[in-house]
């Protein structure tokens, strides 16, 4: 599939702006405890990305880094908070974007919710996606 796709986002305040040149991969629904604090909400929308269809457009500086595990860094604004996108020492070639920094329409879809396990209490998941208590193998 060769189709073009060009994304847009950025943080809360706009000081860190990028484009998505490519497709965006594996959309999911985690519902993990440190996904639910970084996001302040019952889950975190994040989706792969290849990291050179990855640029940023501006701001890159702004972002600060937190060392959530051994082998992942989530990257936030300085200025307002927004997590923006995290990267796994064991994926070098791609970034995790957070669905929700995206300014545009996107025509990929989500395709799991993970680590229901872990979910809120007070949350009700819906819909016919799978649902999977821990990680999800992604191949």
């Amino acid at each position: 599939m060769s189709e073009n796709r060009s994304y847009f986002g950025s943080c809360l305040c706009e000081k860190v702006r990028f484009e998505i040149t490519g497709k965006i991969h594996d959309i999911i629904y985690c519902h993990c405890s440190q996904c639910r604090k970084a996001q302040g909400s019952a889950f975190a929308a994040n989706g792969n990305v290849a990291a050179e269809h990855f640029l940023f457009l501006s701001g890159q500086h702004e972002l600060t880094g937190y060392q959530s595990t051994s082998k992942t860094v989530k990257y936030f604004c300085r200025h307002c908070g927004s997590p923006v996108y995290s990267k796994n020492s064991d994926f070098n070639g791609f970034i995790r974007v957070r669905i929700g920094t995206i300014e545009l329409d996107i025509k990929e879809r989500p395709i799991a919710h993970t680590f229901t396990a872990s979910k809120a209490n007070w949350e009700n998941i819906e819909g016919e996606l799978p649902q999977y208590k821990e990680k999800m193998t992604i191949s």
